[in-house]
């Protein structure tokens, strides 16, 4: 979408399930330690957008959203779009001079589907820590009774009731039911590739079905693994009738992740530049199209998108990963940075040069793309000069250690003290 949301836009609420008190409880209690309590404030507050009305709302503006939680406008659009990634909302707009939005609410996962999801339970358990998830699934568990000593005695249907002729059937369309919203990946992984790389004699012809090819590529996002290294996860994981065991694939890109990343696991964060902190359309100028990719792509990619013939190593994803979770970076800030370091650390992506570019421009809060680049610029030009500076200091010292017949005439420049120890803390991070 072109153009900001602005408080005037409208919008209305349908309600696509039916939402139970259970269902509440399985948000705050399950979603919640994901997508944050803003994002769950924003969905109880659609719910209660519907009145009496239950299925939908009347038409109301942002404004009323803004005034209601009291939040800032781009404050409800991140609140929005995690609960579009999870499956609780689906966003519809119709752009006119006042934009209409159509906000299509889902129930939550059942509480067994949430618990062995790929994606959501591990998010779960990483957010929480092991003794709190515990409780979470004590909590849902349902008590076990020995029935060994008992009968089951349940009366069948037919046992019950006998069918005879009646009125004309009449089939009932859109009736309210529960529907759950699906959550959607791009695709992570080069099927074809990863296919292609398994000896067909070892593989059932309807091994890579629709669900395990969304169980890999949920996988594949979840524990950051590439084509390569799923391709070991994939074959490891074949049993004896040539099928991939869903719980074994789960298992060993699991232990995959924990042994990079010194045993922990994975957590979620905002992976692209906010909409609210993006650049407004139209300009077409080659600083307006840098801006838009800076904007538009998750770090990992930009950085992926600096090798020819390679991939980033972990120790690089785990730095671009402490500038979004501990720094708290935007990233189309950390996409500039990369950018920034690359071009001038030689192409190297060191740590400590990182997080000495990173920390500055944390302490002057910068959060949008376009003011990353103009402080990058300004502190490229700054270096720039500084260096050239000394090379003439340096080439004039050399000179006078000559003959002192030759060029007696040559004019010194000099530094003072404080540009010359800034020049000295500037480049210790070229070596």
């Amino acid at each position: 979408m072109n153009g900001k949301l602005l408080p005037a836009d409208t919008y209305i609420v349908v309600n696509k399930t039916i939402l139970s008190e259970q269902d509440k409880k399985k948000i705050t209690m399950l979603y919640q330690p994901i997508i944050g309590h803003t994002a769950v404030s924003l969905y109880l507050t659609l719910i209660d957008d519907l009145e009496k009305r239950e299925l939908m709302s009347n038409e109301l503006t942002h404004h009323h959203l803004v005034s209601t939680m009291q939040l800032k406008l781009q404050d409800i659009i991140i609140a929005r779009e995690k609960l579009e990634a999870v499956g609780l909302l689906k966003t519809y707009v119709k752009e006119e001079n006042v934009n209409n939005y159509v906000y299509v609410l889902y129930s939550p996962l059942s509480i067994a589907d949430f618990l062995n999801h790929p994606i959501l339970s591990v998010i779960l358990y990483n957010n929480l820590g092991k003794k709190e998830y515990e409780r979470i699934i004590s909590y849902f568990k349902i008590p076990k009774i020995n029935l060994r000593e008992y009968k089951d005695i349940t009366a069948t249907f037919d046992s019950v009731f006998t069918s005879i002729s009646g009125n004309v059937f009449t089939e009932n369309d859109n009736i309210v039911k529960k529907n759950v919203g699906a959550i959607s990946i791009n695709d992570k992984i080069d099927f074809d590739l990863l296919i292609s790389s398994i000896p067909k004699n070892i593989i059932n012809d309807k091994c890579f079905n629709l669900e395990i090819r969304n169980l890999i590529n949920s996988l594949a996002f979840t524990y950051n693994i590439d084509d390569l290294n799923m391709q070991g996860m994939v074959r490891n994981s074949l049993n004896e009738k040539g099928m991939i065991n869903r719980d074994d694939l789960i298992k060993n890109c699991r232990n995959f992740y924990e042994f990079e990343n010194a045993g922990k696991l994975p957590t979620l964060i905002y992976s692209k530049q906010p909409e609210y902190l993006k650049s407004p359309r139209g300009d077409t100028s080659n600083w307006a199209k840098q801006i838009y990719t800076f904007e538009n792509v998750t770090p990992n990619d930009y950085l992926r998108s600096k090798y020819k013939n390679g991939e980033p190593t972990m120790r690089e994803l785990r730095i671009i990963e402490d500038l979004m979770v501990n720094q708290k970076m935007k990233p189309g800030v950390v996409n500039v940075l990369i950018s920034y370091v690359l071009k001038v650390n030689n192409n190297k992506f060191t740590r400590s040069y990182v997080e000495t570019v990173a920390s500055q421009w944390c302490r002057m809060n910068i959060e949008t793309v376009e003011e990353a680049m103009r402080v990058a610029e300004k502190e490229h030009k700054k270096i720039k000069r500084l260096v050239e500076k000394s090379s003439i200091i340096k080439n004039n010292v050399s000179k006078e250690e000559l003959p002192s017949w030759f060029e007696k005439n040559i004019e010194k420049v000099e530094t003072t003290s404080e540009e010359q120890k800034e020049l000295d803390d500037l480049l210790k991070n070229f070596t």
